[in-house]
């Protein structure tokens, strides 16, 4: 159980760290004592730097999971190019444009990306650690990177191309893990839903299971499936302003005492399917996502 950050001015200002928790490096190791996982969202708008992982593993005890949001370029979506590094700014911005696509860039330029941004993750995986699918999912603690988030655009369906791109994807990160998040609806629609899941499971890629506003072109359905032995759940909140650019209506939702109890008992089954289960709160504005995500750990620990 955890939370997508740990940052965000709105929960700082909350009041939901103590005021003894003043500088990022005491508000991340008091997060730690009461999560044992955080999705780190910072990774999809710049390449993280290799110290700042080094200081999270630091600050963080044994055991502690951080999954990290692959960056924008990789999930096929707009990237400024002042977001990439500035030795590949000057080739990214020979397509003319300030936001780049992946197809709108040299091949050479995503690799040395793909490679700094895997590179930069290394603190976090810790000396020795093995091929998660060989250790298992119950043994993810080994190091302390999770899995990476692939979270794709509205602009990518259900095609045999993007199957081919997400199974390249995983090969390149190998043996890192990712997890795989829709925001296509042709995905899960009730003719290929049992397609989707097949293939996710035939490769052993985790699903993002997704609890989100419906009736958007981005909308998935709360669909909860496991497909390898880690299974991951996202909770955004059901906002009634859901396209607004703006964090506060976006992400201001805090799930009643209801909601939380029926997503308990649905966690409870699958988690039932999977070895490890990852729930992740994303309406991230104020303290909801914190106070939330405590509220259903304490519902899922009342039945264990």
């Amino acid at each position: 159980m955890g939370t997508a950050g740990w940052t965000d001015r709105s929960l700082i200002a909350s009041g939901w760290y103590p005021p003894e928790a003043n500088n990022p490096e005491k508000r991340l190791r008091y997060y730690a004592r009461q999560f044992p996982l955080v999705e780190v969202d910072a990774t999809y708008y710049a390449l993280p730097a290799e110290q700042t992982a080094r200081a999270w593993a630091e600050r963080t005890p044994d055991g502690f999971t951080f999954n990290i949001k692959a960056f924008s370029l990789f999930t096929q979506h707009p990237t400024p190019v002042r977001a990439l590094p500035a030795d590949l700014r000057e080739a990214a911005s020979q397509a003319g444009k300030e936001r780049v696509y992946l197809k709108d860039v040299d091949p050479a330029l995503t690799d040395q990306a793909w490679d700094r941004f895997l590179a930069a993750l290394e603190p976090l995986r810790g000396a020795g650690q093995l091929d998660a699918r060989q250790l298992g999912a119950g043994q993810l603690g080994a190091g302390k990177l999770g899995a990476i988030l692939l979270q794709f655009p509205p602009w990518f369906p259900i095609s045999r191309a993007n199957k081919d791109y997400i199974l390249a994807c995983a090969q390149r990160t190998a043996p890192r893990r990712v997890c795989v998040e829709f925001r296509n609806h042709t995905w899960m629609t009730e003719d290929n839903q049992e397609e989707t899941l097949r293939f996710l499971a035939d490769h052993q890629l985790p699903y993002v299971c997704v609890d989100m506003p419906q009736g958007y072109p981005s909308s998935i359905p709360p669909v909860l499936a496991a497909t390898s032995d880690l299974a991951v759940v996202r909770m955004h909140g059901h906002s009634d302003k859901w396209t607004s650019k703006e964090i506060a209506e976006r992400f201001g939702y805090r799930y009643s005492e209801d909601e939380l109890d029926e997503w308990a008992r649905r966690i409870r089954g699958l988690a039932a399917e999977a070895d490890t289960t990852h729930v992740v709160f994303n309406n991230c504005y104020s303290d909801y996502a914190h106070v939330n995500a405590q509220q259903l750990e304490a519902r899922l620990q009342a039945r264990t």
